[in-house]
């Protein structure tokens, strides 16, 4: 028992596969990093200081573009150190740390994603009623509930994660997964997985009926309605359906690379599959966003020329 208690670090060697070009790789992620916080912050900004944007559809944009934040943070700066380090290792309280940032952050996408559904449901299926059925009183209750769920519901599992004690320290990725720092642990885990599935039901199940009994509304609505109703309700759920689509990409990438044997697949390719979960929703959300909804492309068109005024005359 002595000896399975002296593990209290883990060596991240995925990065050893990134060591020949460790600079190329360092100057990348740091320019994500700066591209993935300018548009978000860009994004809060502009809808925070736009009165127009102050809607139920742009607050919950505003959420996920602070969980976009919330994602990076958590994230990229810890790559970044790990690629300029010669040992790739990360102590248990960083790596129970990085755990719960990165699963409560996805899960918080998820979450936001499928209110976001709800609301177009409601935009598109009951028009005459939006602005009461979604007052900015239930708007602010529901981005709360997004953010504090995945805490409660993680945090069970998370507290028994961080009870384990561990018998090797040796983890193939390039930041701490949940289910690889279980499967490192000294004790029986079944317990722990049917935890875990629960957890996984509780987190992605009523948010997946959410956006199918959204969208199996919508289509109802659509099959009935003129071309030009339907051509708006297209418009409208385009930025939404990319979003969802990019995220359930990103999800299908972490589980196959942390739940199968990918030993056939180039690792650098595996790197890319692990990260695309956390690094390109983020990006890739507010971009969406910002060139489908006209009302945010005008608001950003006037944010940059407002900006460039001000530079002229320092």
């Amino acid at each position: 028992m002595e000896n399975r208690s002296v593990v209290t670090s883990f060596i991240l060697t995925a990065y050893t596969e990134l060591e020949d070009h460790r600079y190329v790789y360092f100057t990348g992620f740091l320019l994500l990093f700066i591209l993935m916080l300018l548009v978000n912050i860009i994004l809060i900004t502009i809808i925070y200081i736009e009165a127009s944007l102050h809607e139920p559809m742009y607050f919950l944009l505003c959420s996920l573009a602070g969980n976009g934040i919330y994602c990076t943070i958590s994230l990229l700066p810890s790559i970044l150190g790990h690629l300029m380090s010669h040992t790739y290792e990360i102590s248990l309280t960083a790596c129970l740390l990085q755990i719960f940032c990165l699963h409560t952050c996805a899960s918080v996408e998820f979450n936001t994603l499928a209110v976001m559904g709800y609301d177009r449901y409601v935009a598109i299926c009951h028009p005459l009623h939006y602005h009461q059925l979604m007052s900015h009183r239930k708007v602010c209750t529901l981005i709360a509930l997004c953010w504090i769920y995945p805490c409660i519901v993680f945090g069970m599992y998370f507290i028994l994660t961080a009870q384990l004690i561990y018998c090797d320290n040796i983890m193939e990725k390039v930041y701490c997964a949940s289910f690889a720092l279980v499967k490192l642990s000294c004790f029986d885990i079944s317990l722990l997985n049917r935890v875990g599935l629960v957890e996984l039901f509780l987190l992605t199940v009523p948010q997946l009926l959410m956006i199918l009994f959204s969208y199996a509304q919508i289509l109802r609505i659509c099959l009935t309605a003129s071309k030009e109703s339907q051509a708006k309700a297209i418009q409208t759920c385009t930025p939404h359906l990319l979003a969802v689509i990019n995220y359930t990409v990103g999800c299908f990438f972490e589980i196959i690379s942390t739940r199968f044997n990918m030993s056939h697949v180039p690792h650098k390719a595996r790197i890319f599959l692990a990260l695309y979960f956390l690094i390109f929703p983020p990006v890739l959300n507010s971009v969406i966003y910002g060139i489908s909804i006209q009302a945010i492309r005008v608001q950003v068109f006037k944010f940059f020329i407002t900006c460039k005024k001000k530079l002229f005359t320092l």
